[in-house]
This record gives structure tokens, C-alpha cells and sequence, in this order.
């Protein structure tokens, strides 16, 4: 299998970024609604996620919310609502890291979950900078990278869909 690749939208990218500044110093969190169901765009042999809409979500940690973030189960279902109201599925989740590297600590591997996206974006002293994404292997030993791509907008995406619809009903 090819590099995996995670598509987003311009928007929802600099959506990411503005709840990281605007939760700063602590974490913030929520959920990638998106496709990856046999429908989402493919290029050659790399297998392709596509991040539409996001549902940000409050960080409900207590005790350490500069360095951690918890969602309950009730805003797991909150999200799944969201994602299926959109013809959406939940694809991912993104946190920040403020004042530390755009990359998964051992806490995030801990209660990560296999198959789903992760976008981390680091924000060091208030501003937005290296977002990543990673993806749990099944093992749940260690994470993969995801290459990210940005699309200019989400009407663009949109558009960039339909194009891809209507080839694929032609052939």
C-alpha cells in the first residue's frame, strides 16, 4: 500500500488552527467528519481520506488541560449525529499541542483507536504552526503517518466530488 493520504479543505484546516490559538494554552479537540468508504477519491495505489466538515468539541479534562483532552461518550455520539446529518461518517479526531511538537505522545497512542485519522496541530505561545496527521496501527505498538493535503476550499472540494461522481457514473 502507498503513503496514506489525508485530504481537507482549506477551511477546515484554518478552522483547526483557530481552535488551537483560541483554546490556548490548553488542548483543544474535535471531530474530522469526512469519507472513507470505498468513495472517497483514490490516487493510483494511495489510499485517500477525505476531511469535509469538522464538529469541535469541548476538551472536558479537568486536571490538565494544557496537556490533555478527554471527550465523552456523549460527544462521541454528538459527532457521529453531526457526520451522519451531513452524509458524513466521524474519520479522525485533531488536538493541539500548545508549546510542544505536532507529533502523538505516548498519553494520545494510549487512548487513540485504530483505523481513525489524528491531527495534531502545535501552537507555541498562541500562534498555530506543523500540523500533522498519524494513524494508530492495528497493533496499537505505533503510529503511521498520513501525508496532508490541502484543497482551497470546501466548495471547491465539493465541486472537485461532483467532477469525480460524474466520471465514475460515466464509466
Amino acid at each position: 500500500m502507498g503513503e496514506r493520504i489525508l485530504l481537507i479543505a482549506k477551511d477546515a484546516e484554518a478552522r483547526i488552527r483557530a481552535h488551537g490559538v483560541e483554546t490556548y494554552p490548553h488542548e483543544c479537540c474535535g471531530a474530522l467528519l469526512g469519507k472513507d468508504d470505498g468513495t472517497a477519491i483514490s490516487t493510483g495505489d494511495q489510499p485517500v481520506r477525505e476531511v469535509w466538515s469538522l464538529f469541535p468539541l469541548v476538551n472536558r479534562r479537568d486536571d490538565s488541560p494544557r496537556n490533555r483532552f478527554s471527550v465523552t461518550s456523549e460527544d462521541v455520539l454528538a459527532a457521529e449525529k453531526a457526520a451522519k446529518e451531513q452524509g458524513l461518517e466521524v474519520v479522525g479526531w485533531y488536538h493541539s499541542h500548545p508549546d510542544h511538537p505536532a507529533r502523538p505522545s505516548e498519553y494520545d497512542r494510549d487512548h487513540a483507536w485504530p483505523w481513525y485519522s489524528y491531527i495534531i496541530v502545535s501552537v507555541a505561545e498562541g500562534k498555530p504552526e506543523l500540523m500533522t496527521s498519524w494513524r494508530l496501527n492495528d497493533d496499537r505498538a505505533s503510529y503511521e503517518t498520513e501525508s496532508i493535503q490541502i484543497h482551497p476550499s470546501e466548495a471547491e472540494m465539493e465541486a472537485l466530488r461532483t467532477e469525480i461522481d460524474r466520471k465514475r457514473a460515466g464509466a
